[in-house]
């Protein structure tokens, strides 16, 4: 194993924080991930890894080596890129959040793996916080205003939202005239992901963004249970229109409040900071803008 292949590899164990989730993910036996750490180090005539029972951890110098590495291992990448024709190519992890998966980019993946053969997708299904780094994920799609971190972040869409809530439900209260006025009304609660609080209900009254939240029964935690619970009545529910459009469509549910709709949802692609992108990571992140709708824009179903 020549010099650039063990620096890939010492690169993959402290992202991983495992020889062995290392070892699967470059395809290579575990003892020769072990074998290239323990030369490598010999080499350096430092030690680049703290070894324990649950966790590899870079030392400080271990870390100042990674650093360089990433570096190195960018730019090579980049010429490489730049002096041959050859598409990307390898494993990409692509963290996503399931609906949007399911409507935005499962249905166009023939085109993309027509233009890239040599590239293998894998999507990671959670609404969860994902560290990109020590989970080996290039790249996570979320929706919502990214928060302050370490990862770069690019927007990509900007989602049509609506007020929606089943026939029954209408039936039993009536039909909201006013987003001012929803005495008797109840919504179904969502509760946020990073704060663990139920979100508010919003409407977007000339130009500004105003905040109700009515009772409820229930809240919940994920998108296709919140706009089930809708459907079986419980409450009024704010969502992006493509994830209800069939239901809208067929009857199962119903738009209301629509002079005084919620606020897009923008939709961003988060990578580390600290890292140059790859030419398979950047042709995805170019893909998967189109496959949202062509860009930063209002998407709708």
């Amino acid at each position: 194993m020549d010099r650039f292949d063990a620096m890939q590899v010492f690169v993959r164990v402290v992202e991983r924080s495992s020889f062995s989730r290392a070892a699967e993910d470059l395809g290579l036996p575990a003892s020769t991930v072990t074998d290239a750490i323990k030369r490598l180090e010999a080499r350096l005539h430092v030690r680049l890894l703290e070894r324990t029972t649950r966790q590899v951890r870079p030392t400080l110098d271990g870390e100042a080596y990674y650093q360089r590495c990433l570096s190195i291992l960018a730019d090579v990448d980049e010429a490489d890129s730049a002096f041959t024709d050859a598409k990307p190519k390898g494993l990409l992890r692509v963290g996503v959040q399931g609906t949007q998966a399911r409507h935005f980019i499962v249905p166009g993946l023939q085109g993309f793996f027509a233009d890239y053969p040599d590239v293998e997708l894998f999507l990671s299904e959670s609404d969860r916080y994902v560290d990109l780094v020590r989970e080996g994920i290039d790249c996570v799609l979320r929706a919502g205003q990214p928060r302050e971190s370490d990862l770069s972040a690019r927007p990509i869409a900007l989602l049509d939202e609506v007020t929606v809530a089943s026939p029954d439900y209408l039936a039993r209260h009536g039909t909201p005239a006013q987003w001012n006025a929803l005495q008797g009304h109840r919504m179904v609660g969502f509760r946020s992901s990073a704060t663990g609080g139920v979100l508010p209900l919003e409407f977007m009254v000339e130009g500004q963004i105003k905040t109700v939240t009515l009772p409820m029964t229930l809240s919940v935690d994920g998108g296709d249970t919140y706009s089930e619970a809708a459907r079986h009545g419980h409450g009024l529910i704010q969502v992006p229109r493509y994830s209800v459009q069939r239901h809208l469509a067929a009857g199962g549910l119903v738009e209301v409040l629509r002079d005084t709709p919620p606020s897009s949802t923008p939709v961003y692609v988060f990578y580390p900071r600290n890292r140059q992108l790859s030419p398979r990571v950047r042709v995805f992140i170019d893909w998967v803008a189109e496959a949202f709708g062509g860009g930063v824009k209002a998407t709708r179903a």
